[in-house]
């Protein structure tokens, strides 16, 4: 890849991405694999003004061997010393930039149980440092770039350099990190979230009614003083950043204990090695009722059991079916880009910002009100080229806004 278009990714990451400011302290996190790009984040970090740029390094191979052979006792443990390590970097009000480029097969065949164990471990010893992003009270980004592993699963027909060459070039087409301007181009994209947020926002449905020909017959309700959002975010000090790139969606808070019928996945689900294919859930009173999946029913399993909240919704999200990375008609394994080809749902934990001054609120608050509070957020998505949606408001009326996989509004 052109060192050019590089250093052009990495300086959208720091700078539209985290938005780094002078003085701050810049966490980034980076598979050994990637580092040439890694230096490139740290370089354009400093070149923004950060006072002290740190890499934790990641390996595929460290962390699959961990899995396969680590003592059983130690899947149930996190280290206090890493949980000292988030609390001082976030009390030095630290920036979180994500660099993804995972073998999406990493993980096959580790035992589940072994997976759930340390995920549980692991989503509790830092729950603190997780509500402080998931709040958007710090600001945090995540970016993808090629590994060859992860290439050649896209695209199987390939030679590895071409695959790698093939995704590069829809990652940068789907990060809109090709063009001369990247960050003026994340600007302008910015603005087109608006209108449909501003409707959203305006309509304040109670619930939301949900058809696909697949088979998908669901209604989800809303919070009370649910927000939408989208595109950029703002931290606790006003500042604005992009916690994904790419991002196509629109969302906002479900109900968590207003969700009823059947919901019928439109693409598979890559979750921790494994590929979930074929699923389907049904919910009752907002809550995971039966499921069932062609392959991975374990997988599946393991996320919806992983505590009581992972069995109810903690986010709604709309994408129109034209978005640039659905029309690409690529399944990535990747969460990152597949999310952002379809309308879809999350098992697990709200967004706070979802809903008005939720961030002001404990857990035990947000709950009270409708929320949902789990260990996990798992997106996976059901959207078609014929959803349709209707806004059902508190009084009964019924708003068609979503036909066809568009919005008509």
């Amino acid at each position: 890849m052109n060192e050019a278009k590089l250093k052009k990714y990495a300086d959208l990451f720091v700078r539209a991405g985290g938005n780094v400011q002078k003085g701050q302290l810049v966490i980034i996190s980076c598979m050994v694999d990637a580092a040439y790009f890694g230096r490139l984040v740290r370089d354009a970090a400093y070149d923004a003004g950060a006072s002290d740029v740190r890499i934790d390094w990641l390996d595929d191979t460290t962390t699959r061997a961990m899995y396969l052979n680590g003592a059983s006792e130690i899947f149930d443990e996190y280290p206090d010393w890493k949980v000292q390590k988030f609390k001082e970097q976030d009390d030095k009000g630290a920036v979180y930039l994500h660099i993804i480029s995972s073998d999406p097969d990493n993980l096959a065949g580790v035992e589940p149980d072994r997976l759930r164990r340390l995920s549980i471990a692991t989503q509790t010893a830092t729950k603190e440092h997780a509500a402080l992003t998931m709040s958007s009270t710090l600001r945090w980004s995540i970016v993808a770039i090629p590994s060859s592993k992860w290439a050649t699963k896209v695209f199987p027909s390939l030679a590895e350099a071409e695959a790698i060459d093939k995704l590069w070039e829809l990652i940068l087409k789907a990060s809109r990190a090709d063009g001369a301007d990247p960050v003026a181009d994340w600007q302008k994209h910015d603005k087109t979230f608006a209108k449909n947020i501003e409707y959203l926002n305006g309509q304040n449905f109670a619930s939301l009614r949900f058809k696909t020909g697949i088979g998908s017959d669901f209604t989800v309700g809303l919070v009370q003083n649910h927000v939408w959002d989208g595109g950029s975010d703002s931290d606790k000090n006003d500042i604005r950043f992009f916690p994904n790139i790419p991002t196509e969606e629109i969302f906002t808070m479900p109900h968590r204990e207003i969700a009823e019928g059947r919901v019928v996945a439109s693409m598979p689900l890559s979750h921790q090695g494994s590929l979930i294919e074929g699923f389907e859930m049904t919910f009752k009173d907002g809550k995971v009722v039966s499921y069932k999946a062609d392959k991975n029913q374990e997988t599946l399993k393991n996320i919806i059991e992983m505590d009581d909240g992972a069995a109810r919704l903690g986010e709604v999200a709309i994408v129109a079916n034209s978005s640039p990375i659905g029309q690409m008609n690529t399944l990535f394994y990747n969460t990152l880009f597949d999310e952002n080809a379809s309308a879809h749902l999350a098992l697990g934990r709200a967004y706070p910002k979802n809903m008005k001054d939720g961030d002001k609120l404990t857990t035990e608050e947000l709950v009270a009100k409708g929320g949902n509070y789990s260990l996990t957020h798992v997106d996976f998505m059901f959207g078609t080229a014929d959803m349709c949606i209707t806004g059902i408001k508190a009084d009964g009326t019924e708003v068609l806004f979503f036909e066809n996989g568009e919005f008509i509004v």
